[in-house]
């Protein structure tokens, strides 16, 4: 353990460092001056429980942290830092921040923009409280800002993913050629998308894993025994937790798997959790590693032919596009965004989303995976674990819960607009421009579960009929009359239009009889 930096003696800024902002270049930090700033960080069982948090999510925060920490003092920074299991852990970060206030005496407080609404309204609180001034400072991590999102969603009838994101490529010039996008086109989904057949994945590499250090043993033992009850296991944590690992995580994705990532980016194999996806939201998320130089590392890849162009193009879309989408639709919209429910939907999420024990094939792997790794990748969420909680009717904001608690990449200006907007339509169609709805026949097309299921995904009714597949068709006609406005809607409504009231009647008595079954 790094020794100790000795504490001013008259304390200028106190410079807050949340869980999700373990970047030393962070914008907190510009003109930390040693002799007179002191960095604060606390690990506190709020943010474990304000939500029923995976050990997963919990002991990935936690070990990032405190390598983090023992950066800081390695360089020689003035640290106070609150462990968890400190006696006089005050148990939230107000708290905590309150205590290190009347210890320490600052002069004003520095934070870098949090992640999640409530952080920042709990630390402003604070500083009034005390009144002392709160420097907030843009989160430079991402390439656009709020004011830039917002100033682009002025006047627009609708916000779509795909004008933001033209935009951004052209701001920063990426995979451009002058004014146009390289290979003429700004977007290849139709050459990605394909599913693995009936061989299913061939050689897939093994996934970036890192044996726990001290540090990190020392964060599973605290987990294991202070969220005992918690949902999850951490016998597989191999996350990366330091900047160098994260890093290679970064070279090993652009070297073994993003040739691929492509053209498989929505299939799905019952047993393979990692296959050709990135594995760096979590370190993306936890600022780790810096979006700018994961997206150059696949746009250098494309541009020496070591992937082709619309893999390259569909992982940045995910970095350069999506990521910095959701963050505009959060930031602008909350917090009214966190109650919306444009579909009314008020079901309980069943109570085996935490356990994984169900007879649905592609859920109990899905969320099986989800609880041993703390991660699912994208399609697992939307059209699996999602599609099944919207189809059913579940509330959105029990939804989020969930995914807030259980995905190691989980901060809330990401994992909200994804889950309620994206996969619950809960904003009626705010970011989304339909709800992304299927039958069962979506999953047997893009995956093997169909094939060790006791479900058919071709009925819709009957002791064998899948529940995706009756809960979609209930679930067009439930809200036909919401979606007909919706252009993207038309195919599906044409083909409802095809039941007679004897099916549509039969296919509700077996929805109705399905809900029952889940105790919702």
């Amino acid at each position: 353990m790094p020794a100790l930096a000795p504490m001013p003696t008259k304390v200028r800024n106190l410079v807050i460092v949340l869980g999700d902002q373990l970047d030393a270049e962070s914008s907190a930090f510009d003109g930390f001056d040693a002799t007179q700033d002191v960095v604060w960080m606390a690990e506190v069982a709020e943010e474990s429980t304000h939500v029923w948090s995976a050990k997963q999510r919990t002991a990935v925060f936690l070990s990032a942290m405190r390598h983090f920490a023992h950066d800081l003092r390695a360089r020689g920074l003035p640290l106070h830092y609150t462990a968890l299991d400190d006696a006089n852990n005050p148990g939230t970060l107000a708290g905590a921040l309150q205590q290190a206030i009347a210890t320490l005496q600052p002069a004003g407080l520095v934070l870098t923009a949090p992640g999640d609404w409530r952080v920042l309204h709990s630390l402003r609180a604070v500083a009034t409280q005390q009144q002392l001034p709160l420097d907030l400072r843009d989160d430079t991590h991402f390439f656009s800002t709020v004011r830039e999102f917002a100033a682009h969603a002025q006047g627009r009838k609708q916000l779509r993913l795909e004008y933001w994101y033209r935009a951004l490529r052209q701001k920063h010039g990426i995979l451009m050629e002058g004014k146009a996008p390289v290979g003429g086109q700004w977007n290849f989904d139709a050459d990605n998308r394909e599913s693995f057949g009936k061989a299913g994945p061939q050689n897939v590499p093994p996934p970036t894993r890192f044996a726990p250090d001290a540090i990190t043993q020392d964060v599973i033992t605290l987990v294991n025994t202070r969220f005992a009850s918690h949902p999850g296991t951490l016998h597989s944590f191999g996350w990366p937790v330091t900047r160098v690992q994260a890093l290679q995580a970064l070279q090993a994705f652009i070297t073994q798997r993003l040739p691929l990532f492509g053209k498989y980016e929505d299939a799905m194999w019952a047993g393979e959790a990692w296959l050709y996806h990135s594995h760096l939201s979590c370190a993306l998320n936890l600022k780790l590693l810096n979006p700018r130089e994961v997206v150059q590392a696949a746009e250098d890849a494309h541009r020496a032919g070591h992937a082709p162009l619309a893999a390259a193009e569909g992982f940045i879309r995910q970095i350069l596009g999506w990521r910095e989408y959701v963050r505009g639709i959060y930031w602008t919209q909350m917090p009214s965004y966190l109650e919306r429910n444009a579909l009314d939907a008020q079901a309980d999420l069943p109570a085996w989303y935490w356990t994984g024990e169900t007879d649905m094939a592609c859920l109990e792997d899905a969320i099986g995976q989800t609880l041993e790794h703390g991660y699912a990748h994208h399609i697992q969420r939307l059209m699996v674990t999602g599609l099944y909680a919207l189809l059913l009717g579940v509330r959105p904001q029990a939804v989020h819960q969930w995914y807030l608690g259980v995905y190691v990449d989980a901060v809330e200006w990401v994992e909200l607009p994804n889950t309620l907007g994206m996969g619950q339509f809960g904003d009626g169609g705010l970011m989304a421009s339909k709800p992304y709805v299927a039958s069962g026949k979506y999953i047997q097309r893009m995956s093997n579960h169909c094939q060790g299921c006791r479900f058919d995904p071709a009925q819709s009714t009957g002791p064998q009929a899948c529940p995706f597949t009756t809960l979609y068709w209930d679930f067009l006609i439930r809200h036909e009359a919401l979606l007909k406005p919706n252009a993207r809607m038309a195919m599906q409504l044409k083909n409802l239009a095809r039941l007679d009231a004897p099916a549509r009647d039969a296919i509700q008595q077996q929805a109705a009889q399905h809900r029952q079954g889940q105790g919702v």
